[in-house]
């Protein structure tokens, strides 16, 4: 067993490779063997990187939010994602985070995403438009067509629907760096097939994003509107975000914009799909709520939506763990953790963890129904303090008005497995198509 000083407990692992074996075997299995073997702060190694497992939600919120300006993303993160957004938000640290923020913050402000809507309504309108009663639907092939619909009218004000390569890169990304596969922590330059398609769908969806911003800065500047690409394009003219800034945010967005709500969006639907009085309570809800087209003033209203979409996040967060590297010599619950140790923060393990959530395989919604003693970061989906999502609000009232709309006017059954096989890549992707049949409203 690990014992450097006062290092955090932890298992021994093989020469050069560490624990990476055991890792990219079952990773949740790993963390959960981490947290029942050695605590809620444990250490190991992958590749000969120091890491160190945080499963405390006080020490989650002491990382992410009282001391946040001692941890940074770190280079874990850049060196798997800086090649496709290094300028991106997600990314940058300092005065260009804030610089690129402040910027970018407007667009997600409560009065603008109550303009996105209509345009969020209509695309879930489209979605289902085409079903009829006993269609079988692949959950997660629709609802990334949804959400790529969704932030092209929304943020980009140009229909992205059917441009093949926003999927093509986002699945290539995603395989890159699923760490079920050992070969994903290969460094990029290395030829395998994986890494050449990488690079070669990088490339392609780079090239989209440029021709998609010069397209926009072609326009008068009167005539553009307040969409983020028209504003990042407006920035790059007065000197104030450069190209690769924007080039980096677009895809940032793109990826992670749509990625994880339509994830967020396929597993709701899985829970619902095994619990038709949840479907019925919803179904009621909606009814009772909307008079006519959902619209912005309906969506607070619609609890027990939001209810659901929570237990379906903590139970599938798409962003199953977050990532920090303190800046300096840090001490957590007496260990002493040394600058530069990659701190892995799991939402899934602290989420699934009993001494928080009872029965905490079980899909309940009435959990999130009033006020709870559990500790604020034991559930933590969208990260927290000054760096979660910026598009949290966003990416909520997209679900709950995707969800209205689909129980509005169907029931569903599902007919994949009920507990699919899931990928530990940047996101968590289910390993199989998840399908549902759906029934036209009795």
């Amino acid at each position: 067993m690990r014992t450097k000083k006062n290092r955090p407990p932890g298992p021994d692992g093989l020469p050069v490779v560490g624990n990476a074996v055991e890792f990219s075997r079952d990773t949740f299995g790993f963390f959960e063997q981490l947290r029942n073997e050695y605590g809620q702060v444990a250490s190991y190694d992958v590749f000969s990187t120091d890491a160190c497992l945080i499963a405390d939600p006080e020490l989650i919120r002491e990382i992410l939010l009282d001391d946040h300006d001692i941890y940074q993303k770190g280079n874990l993160l850049t060196r798997s994602l800086g090649n496709a957004m290094g300028e991106g938000l997600p990314l940058t640290e300092g005065e260009q985070w804030e610089r690129l923020r402040t910027h970018i913050q407007p667009v997600f402000y409560r009065d603008r995403l109550d303009t996105y809507v209509p345009a969020m309504r209509a695309t879930a309108a489209a979605t289902i438009d085409g079903w009829s009663d006993g269609t079988v639907v692949d959950v997660s092939d629709v609802m990334t067509k949804t959400t790529i619909g969704v932030l092209g009218r929304t943020l980009f004000g140009v229909d992205v629907a059917d441009e093949p390569i926003i999927p093509e890169a986002s699945e290539a990304i995603l395989a890159r760096f699923d760490t079920s596969r050992l070969r994903s922590f290969l460094p990029d330059y290395v030829p395998t097939p994986m890494n050449r398609r990488y690079k070669r769908k990088l490339d392609q969806l780079r090239e989209f994003v440029d021709e998609l911003s010069q397209e926009r800065r072609n326009h008068d500047p009167d005539e553009r509107g307040d969409d983020l690409l028209s504003i990042l394009v407006g920035l790059v003219e007065t000197g104030d975000v450069s190209w690769e800034e924007l080039r980096d945010n677009m895809i940032a967005f793109l990826f992670a914009g749509h990625e994880t709500t339509a994830l967020g969006l396929t597993y709701t639907l899985l829970c619902l799909a095994q619990h038709p009085d949840e479907q019925a309570r919803i179904r009621a809800e909606v009814d009772a709520t909307c008079d006519g087209d959902i619209v912005a003033a309906d969506v607070p209203d619609l609890e027990r939506t939001g209810r659901a979409i929570d237990e379906a996040l903590r139970l599938y967060p798409p962003v199953y763990f977050f990532f920090r590297e303190p800046t300096q010599d840090v001490d957590l619950s007496g260990y002493e953790i040394p600058e530069g140790t990659t701190l892995v923060l799991p939402p899934w393990v602290v989420q699934h963890d009993p001494t928080w959530w009872d029965e905490p395989e079980t899909f309940r919604p009435e959990r999130f129904a009033g006020e709870s003693d559990r500790p604020e970061y034991a559930y933590f989906p969208f990260g927290g303090g000054p760096r979660h999502c910026l598009g949290m609000r966003f990416a909520r009232i997209e679900m709950q008005i995707v969800v209205a709309s689909i129980l509005r006017h169907y029931e569903l059954e599902l007919v994949s497995e009920p507990d699919p096989e899931l990928i530990t890549s940047s996101t968590l992707k289910p390993k199989e198509p998840i399908e549902i049949r759906v029934h036209e409203r009795s």
